[in-house]
């Protein structure tokens, strides 16, 4: 009997040592899908930079707003076309099938459909860098076959719809439809370190009217209350990313009571929010009112213009880009100048800086077998690019001022002038990370509630040591009436404040994270 108990507490110990991190307990009955978390990468960054300026950056994005057969007004606006993952840092693991196929997803409540790319993926380099879904190796499948396509702020995915089990945690979601994507055009996509997305919006903006994973959840039985909530841990130094509790919330992540609003226009989880407050003083544009949406699948705190040209003012941020030119003025202005002096040909100087490649008859740029190669090392070479056209741009500019017969004084004030003008593509902008004990906390009015940010909570750190790079939190983004202005509230303030999305109720809540 001795050896058997021995026996029996060694095992228990394994079992627990072992014990996955999507779990739940029988004392809440809460199902618990632990996030892990990644670091923002610089390379990634400037990936989606590329992408972005390809795709005309945000106007582009607004003319992609709308997503044909399921918003019904013509003015609505689908901030899915909007959506940018190249800085996602949080995923979870799911299973499709019996037996289960795993995947690793962003829960984004700011769309509503679950995607993954499919073994009939051919011609996508980027499904050779995930795990695809097999039909034929599911007892459960259920073929389906009708077409989807998604269009997102950097790229787009496209397929066919399945049906089959998906488990979430303990959960098994029995005859959920889902796409299997057989073309994922973007970069974002093979660089990414997810293999899908998990949407936890509304049926109101679900592609194909496909009935989101989260309704099945519900309309099955399979949670105690319809409610789910989002804990993110922001703590750079912890291993644990976070969790997305079905079911209800976990007090054990938050401080204090939950303020509540209501959800104002179903599809995404919308509601209205007052003022925004840079310090005390307030920025004018929400005081009679603003519309926000809470978007676990968006990095950064989007709004008008209008207030985050204030706060990139009051937190002395610069455009990512103008940082950029500026930088190859500063390195290489004089040495362009030079030779541009000297009757070299105009296509020749930036790879004779070592900025670009020459083809023969004009500068190239040096990144794309770069970002075939990722996991071996190489996507640094998408710096490469940006820095190549930069490079292109500020030899245009000199050579007019040459002609104008400048001083080399005048020309490198002249480009940087120039450099300053310059827009980031996707509106983000960056301060000097020794400054963050002087910037202002911004704060937003929200159920009559002032929840605040810090410096340190709104700014994202990226690199270590004399690399790192401060970008800032708050990207602009001017959407129009009637559904703007409008606030994205991604993960920068999700970080701040536990968030719990009750669908029952249709109200969504903030208190302070713990």
């Amino acid at each position: 009997m001795g050896t058997i108990g021995k026996t029996t507490t060694a095992t228990l110990f394994l079992c627990l040592l072992l014990f996955p991190i999507v779990f739940s307990t029988p004392n809440d009955r809460l199902v618990r899908i632990g996030l892990k978390k990644r670091k923002i990468d610089r390379n990634n960054r400037m990936a989606a930079h590329l992408e972005s300026k390809e795709g005309k950056a945000s106007e582009a994005f607004l003319r992609k707003y709308r997503l044909h057969g399921n918003l019904g007004e013509s003015e609505d606006i689908d901030i899915v076309a909007l959506k940018n993952y190249m800085d996602a840092q949080y995923f979870g693991e799911i299973g499709i099938g019996t037996p289960t196929q795993n995947f690793t997803v962003i829960f984004d409540t700011g769309s509503s459909n679950l995607w993954v790319p499919s073994s009939k993926c051919y011609f996508s380099i980027a499904c050779y860098f995930h795990p695809k879904y097999k039909s034929s190796r599911s007892r459960t499948y259920k073929a389906n076959g009708k077409p989807a396509d998604i269009q997102y702020g950097t790229g787009a995915i496209s397929g066919f719809f399945s049906e089959d089990h998906v488990t979430v945690g303990d959960l098994v979601v029995k005859h959920q439809e889902f796409i299997e994507t057989t073309k994922e055009s973007s970069l974002t996509f093979l660089i990414a370190k997810f293999d899908g997305i998990l949407g936890l919006g509304f049926k109101e903006i679900s592609v194909g009217n496909a009935v989101p994973v989260w309704y099945n959840m519900v309309n099955q039985g399979l949670v105690i209350e319809p409610v789910f909530s989002f804990w993110l841990n922001r703590n750079p130094e912890d291993d644990v990313g976070g969790e997305v509790v079905f079911g209800g919330m976990d007090p054990k992540h938050y401080k204090g009571e939950h303020t509540y609003v209501p959800v104002t226009q179903k599809g995404y989880w919308q509601f209205d929010m007052g003022d925004v407050l840079i310090g005390d003083q307030t920025t004018g544009l929400c005081a009679s009112g603003c519309s926000a949406i809470v978007d676990s699948g968006t990095s950064l705190l989007t709004g008008p213009t209008a207030i985050i040209a204030q706060v990139n003012h009051a937190i002395g941020a610069t455009g990512v880009v103008s940082q950029e030119c500026k930088t190859v003025v500063s390195e290489y202005g004089e040495t362009i100048i030079d030779l541009l002096l000297s009757k070299d040909q105009p296509l020749k100087v930036c790879s004779q800086v070592g900025l670009c490649s020459f083809d023969g008859t004009r500068d190239v740029s040096m990144g794309i077998e770069s970002v075939v190669n990722e996991n071996a090392g190489k996507a640094s070479g998408n710096v490469h690019d940006a820095m190549c056209s930069v490079c292109e741009m500020a030899v245009i500019w000199v050579q007019s001022q040459l002609k104008q017969n400048q001083t080399q004084e005048r020309i490198l004030d002249y480009v940087n002038e120039l450099c300053d003008r310059l827009p980031s593509p996707m509106g983000e902008s960056v301060v000097d990370c020794n400054s963050l004990s002087s910037m202002p906390s911004v704060a937003f009015t929200i159920g009559g509630k002032i929840l605040e940010l810090t410096p340190e909570q709104y700014i994202l750190k990226v690199g270590d040591g004399e690399l790192a790079q401060c970008i800032s939190g708050f990207g602009a983004l001017d959407v129009p009436p009637p559904r703007g202005p409008l606030w994205i509230l991604g993960d920068v303030f999700m970080g701040k404040f536990h968030t719990v999305f009750d669908y029952g109720n249709m109200q969504i809540g903030f208190a302070e994270a713990a």
